[in-house]
């Protein structure tokens, strides 16, 4: 078996079609298991204006700031944070765009090669994530990534979902490697 390499790096503008893909070209029964409200979906151009839009602001004024994940080479996810309060907390998203590398036990390490940019580049100290609870994948990651487990509620965690029963999930600066990033 081949050895896998995984990597992550900043979203480029080569990044933003595949991201826009994924997201409109997605079965609707797999956005309505991540929690996603298909009444919600923005079309192409407003995918594309908002990645645009990342890609130009300088970190502390961004509104999503996304990573993307590769497995040997291959450019296969993203990991993005929202609702950012610079110097503070913002809410985090993860997302394997195909089939055949979901549920390969990769999530956490991507999360845990991620975690360094988001901390660092906007001065964070804490960094939620409230997965669907009823998708087992990420809420698994997060824990064996070393997020922890704060209390399952009801709620509409992004501006794509209906509301529903999530998982609040939760880490601090201090408890990730800023070294990763070196």
């Amino acid at each position: 078996m081949e050895e896998q390499v995984l990597s992550v790096r900043e979203i480029s503008q080569d990044d933003v079609p595949l991201i826009t893909r994924y997201w409109l070209e997605a079965a609707p029964a797999y956005l309505e298991g991540m929690g996603v409200d298909l009444n919600k979906m923005p079309g192409e151009e407003s995918w594309t204006n908002m990645l645009m839009e990342q890609l130009s602001l300088p970190y502390l004024q961004k509104r999503s700031y996304c990573i993307i994940w590769e497995l040997n080479g291959k450019p296969i996810g993203h990991c993005n944070v929202n609702n950012i309060i610079a110097g503070e907390s913002a809410s985090m998203h993860l997302h394997i765009w195909y089939a055949a590398e979901r549920k390969l036990g990769l999530g956490s390490s991507f999360i845990q090669l991620s975690l360094p940019y988001f901390f660092h580049h906007l001065q964070l100290r804490t960094i939620r994530c409230e997965p669907f609870a009823l998708n087992p994948s990420p809420n698994k990651a997060l824990a064996k990534a070393g997020f922890t487990f704060i209390k399952a509620h009801t709620c509409i965690p992004g501006s794509l979902n209906y509301e529903q029963l999530v998982n609040l999930w939760e880490i601090n600066r201090e408890d990730i490697n800023l070294e990763l990033l070196k």
